[in-house]
């Protein structure tokens, strides 16, 4: 009796795990859901970014052919840059970030810009002066976590993270 309560218990556990109601059936993240469905291909009238095969890209080889048939709109990084919406929030407290504003300025800079080049959609929202140090906003989780781990890699210090539930959307901390 004890082997068919476990073999039971088995089966039962195997069917579990291979229902698959209530679930995304495209590997797609929310995001992509979310976001208008733009036509292939589609120029960004902004910032000249180039939509083809479900990305974003800025360092596609646009040809005269491909400019022709493109349509033109905003990219959704533009979209959001300009109504001022943030995924990721950067918070640089402590004693450290008054002297050395201008140093953290630029190696958020040169974090972004690297990051923009590889994916346009990760940029910087905005950098502004906050009471006890630097508030900067990104379009991207990603690309305020990036920047925190950089900073901490240039200028030491301690990081914290903390994802909201509600939108995604995350609050990085860093500190010296």
């Amino acid at each position: 009796m004890k082997t068919r309560s476990v073999n039971n218990q088995a089966t039962l556990l195997k069917t579990s795990s291979r229902d698959r109601r209530g679930t995304r059936t495209t590997k797609e993240p929310a995001s992509v859901t979310k976001a208008p469905v733009y036509a292939d291909p589609t120029a960004c009238v902004f910032c000249g970014a180039f939509f083809t095969r479900k990305t974003w890209r800025r360092d596609h080889h646009v040809t005269h052919a491909m400019l022709t048939k493109a349509q033109w709109a905003k990219c959704p990084a533009c979209r959001q840059k300009r109504s001022g919406t943030a995924y990721g929030r950067v918070s640089i407290r402590g004693a450290f970030a008054g002297p050395a504003a201008a140093a953290l300025r630029l190696r958020i800079r040169n974090v972004a810009k690297r990051a923009e080049h590889t994916q346009p959609q990760n940029r910087v929202v905005s950098v502004e002066r906050a009471e006890q140090g630097l508030e900067v906003l990104t379009t991207s989780q990603n690309l305020a976590h990036r920047i925190v781990h950089e900073l901490k890699k240039a200028f030491g210090g301690r990081a914290s993270y903390r994802w909201a539930a509600e939108d995604g959307s995350l609050e990085a901390t860093w500190r010296k």
